[in-house]
Formats: C-alpha cells, structure tokens, sequence
C-alpha cells in the first residue's frame, strides 16, 4: 500500500488545483504512469504512480485544490481494492444513515463502459466531468484530453477509433492529429485547428499546389489556437481558462512591479545561415536533434552574459539588494496547446551549440506533453522568446520576474544590406534579425543594455562555431 501525495512543485508553491484524473479506482497502474494531472501559478504537470498496483482510493476531486505533501490516492495490490460486495454494502448503509455517513455526500462518478465484464464501481470522491476518460459506444474506455476529444469530434472522429501511443495507451494530441489527416487528408474544418500551437507553424491544411510557374510555395500560417464558435451569435463570452488567469495575472504584475523598456540593434547572422545549411543533415544525423539558429543564439547569449553580470541578476527593491547569478539558467518560452510556459535549461554556460539544441528540443516537448518537473519551471535567470519562429519582425517582450532581463529573437530574413570595407560601400543581399531586449531599469541602466547587445551581436557575427558543429 503506497500513498501518492502531492508532490513539491516550485520553490514557492503550496498547492496546487486536480485538473483531470487519469485513472480509476480498480485500475491497474505501472511505475511512473501518469496518474493525474495538476496545474500551479507554475507549472501544468501530471504526477506519476511512485509504485506498481492498484489504485485502491482517490481522495479528491477534479477542480480541488490540494496542499503539497497532502495524500491525493492511495495504490495497493489487486487485492486490497474494494469489492463489490463492500461497495454496495457502503452505499446500502449510508442510505440507512440517512446520508449522514461522510462518503454519502460524495458524488458518484458517472457509469464507466469497460472490455471487463460489467461491474459496479465503488464509490469515490471524483465525480464524473469531461476531462475523466471517456467511454466509447464499442466498449473500450479511452484516456483523452478535452482538447484532444474536442478535435476529434470536430473531425468526427470517435476516440475509440484511434489507437493511444501515450501512457496506457492514452489519445495523445499528435495521435488524432494523425487520425485526422488520415481520415480528412487536410480538411480545412479539421486541419486547421489541429495544427494551433504547433511549434512549426505548419498546417495540416493541404492546400492546392500553386503552378509550376509559381516561383515560391507558401503555405497559409497555422490557425490561432483560440477557436470560437458564435453559432450566428455576434458575440460569446466564455470563461478565462486557468493557465490563461496565470498568464494575464503574471504579466501584469510584471508590469506594474517592474521598470520595463526595451533597446535592439540588427544584426548580420549570415555565416550562422550558412553554417547550419552547410552541417543541419549531418547534424540531425548524429545529434538526435535539429539545428536551429535558436540554438546558436542561445549559446551566444551564454558566452556573452558572464560578461554583463547585472542582466544575469535579480533585485528586491524592499530589501534594497541585488542578486547576481554566475550560473546561467536559461529560460525559454514555449508555445503550448494551453498557453505560455517558460521552462529553463539549468546550467546552460556549460552546453555547446549541440548540447544546447538537446536541450531546447528536450525541454519544449515535455512543456507540450505536461512532463515537466518542478526544478525545469523556477529558478531561472534569463529567458530567450524565440517569435521569429512566427515570422514576427520585431517584439517588445514582458519580463518574467524576478529575471531583470529577457531577449526576443525574431525572425532571420534576408535584406539588402550596406557593406564597407573601409574604402567603398556596395550592396549585398545578407541574413538579418533584431536582438530585442528587454530589461528592468530599476537594476540595468540604457548604456548597459546597449553593451550587452552590442556584445552579443559581435559574437553572432564574428564567432566561428563550425568547431562545435563539426563543420
């Protein structure tokens, strides 16, 4: 018998809200399987079974708010489960209380359809809701997300048709992504909903090929991840989502707590293009992961930090000091299917381009399939938001305190550029991107911004990384 508690969270977390139950009582459940998900003021994550056996009670309802260290489930053997006969002798006596008896103001969870022969399920303290797995006319129960259900069944898809590749066999979204070009081969209505968020910005539209004479191919942006459906209304309104009031409530408290503006230079990142177009494949090939100019930029601002300690730094106005951090822990923000997270590469000074790609790739997919830990979502010191990977041309970024910095890197083009050599000028198509940053003036001044871009852009620009690269 193994109590699951809930576990610690973040530095300055003390609880946390049950947002969906993965499992039920009588499931069977292995080591480090996904048994509930909970979402913080920090961090969307799910908790995993700390042992092998059977979920024998669940303690807590979805919408609960639960304290850290508090029990959340209870998993035994097969054997310690509840009977039937138990079930329903507890429900026959709580009737004869009266309803006085504690589990009788418990709501009951709603019939589950199963492959094991019918039985009654004991009661607990879950009440049904739509982020429970759901039940299919053939059967077979299915773990989901709501937004993973909401897109199969605006393709019309039922659940139970598409095999689970996640825990347990869970629905996960790159699943009924695939389930829905299979069945739509790019359906406006369900393509483009299924490809919000994604980290590409690619659609799974299909769109009609454009004539050979076409000189470019373009595809249509992805959709927004927010869908509406005003059903011929002029106007709906609609419930701010959780993680939706955590990001307004962050970013106005940043706002209102600290001295923000924002200074960019432009800068040339030809040789970078060049580089990576040179090595990408072989990159890929020997790495696991792609190269990005995201990567290289990190890198950059790795090297150049040390540098300018006070953008690596925190400040406590009440108590009048200020912090400064020798190690780097790298924040990146992540676009995911329920907002913004800002997950953090712990000790990024140490990584190379290669290390920092691994790094960058490792913790966006687990930002998008809620497997992030406690310790990968506080504690940073500086962030990157890459929203050039957006096409965006320029960004006044939000700082994510107590950081007093945060750079934005958007999108790399390629301009007419002026070149000198010293004795005449002439004009050359280049690779070009502004480095935004922006910073808290209460602890970095206007000329040390200005350094630090100027640092940086000299390392982007100067700096031969073919050595890390292997190019």
């Amino acid at each position: 018998m193994a109590d699951v508690q809930l576990p610690q969270l973040g530095e300055s977390v003390a609880e946390g809200v049950i947002t969906q139950w993965l499992v039920e009582v009588g499931d069977e459940v292995t080591v480090d399987q996904p048994i509930v998900e909970i979402s913080t003021d920090k961090v969307d994550t799910e908790v995993p079974s700390p042992v092998a056996g059977t979920v024998t009670d669940i303690r807590f309802a979805v919408d609960d708010t639960v304290e850290v260290g508090q029990v959340i489930a209870v998993i035994g053997d097969a054997d310690d489960a509840p009977s039937d006969e138990g079930a329903s002798a507890g429900d026959e006596g709580a009737e004869k209380n009266g309803g006085d008896d504690e589990a009788s103001t418990k709501p009951d969870p709603a019939p589950q359809a199963t492959d094991e022969e019918p039985r009654e399920r004991p009661r607990t303290a879950r009440p049904a809701s739509a982020a429970s797995p759901s039940a299919s006319s053939s059967g077979r129960r299915v773990q989901a997300s709501p937004l993973v259900r909401r897109l199969l069944r605006e393709a019309g898809i039922e659940p139970a048709d598409v095999p689970g590749t996640g825990p347990a066999g869970r629905v996960t979204r790159a699943d009924a992504e695939q389930a829905i070009a299979t069945k739509g081969q790019g359906s406006p209505s369900s393509g483009g909903s299924s490809a919000a968020g994604s980290p590409s910005g690619a659609s799974a539209t299909s769109y009609p090929a454009p004539a050979p004479s076409a000189p470019t191919a373009r595809e249509r942006p992805a959709a927004a991840p927010v869908q509406v459906d005003f059903a011929g209304q002029t106007s709906v309104t609609q419930d701010l989502s959780r993680i939706r009031r955590i990001i307004a409530r962050s970013m106005m408290d940043s706002l209102q707590s600290t001295a923000q503006l924002t200074a960019a230079v432009e800068a040339d990142v030809t040789a970078i293009m060049n580089l990576r177009s040179a090595v990408k494949d072989a990159f890929r090939a020997r790495e696991g992961a792609s190269l990005t100019p995201l990567a290289i930029i990190a890198r950059a601002v790795c090297m150049t930090l040390p540098r300018h300690p006070a953008l690596n730094a925190s400040i406590d106005q009440d108590a009048g000091t200020a912090t400064f951090h020798r190690n780097v822990n790298l924040g990146f923000a992540v676009d995911t299917e329920r907002g913004l997270l800002v997950p953090n590469v712990k000790n990024a000074q140490d990584l190379t381009v290669p290390g920092m790609a691994r790094a960058i790739g490792d913790i966006a997919s687990k930002s998008r399939s809620q497997k992030l830990g406690p310790d990968e979502i506080s504690g940073g010191t500086f962030t990157i938001t890459n929203t050039g990977s957006m096409g965006t041309l320029f960004d006044t970024p939000v700082l994510n305190p107590p950081e007093v910095a945060i750079l934005a890197t958007p999108a790399i083009e390629k301009r007419p550029v002026v070149i000198s050599d010293g004795l005449s000028d002439s004009i050359a198509i280049r690779w070009m991107t502004y480095l935004c940053l922006t910073y808290d003036h209460r602890m970095v001044d206007g000329a040390d911004a200005a350094r630090f871009l100027q640092d940086l852009k000299f390392v982007l620009e100067t700096h031969d990384f073919a050595a890390e690269l292997g190019g």
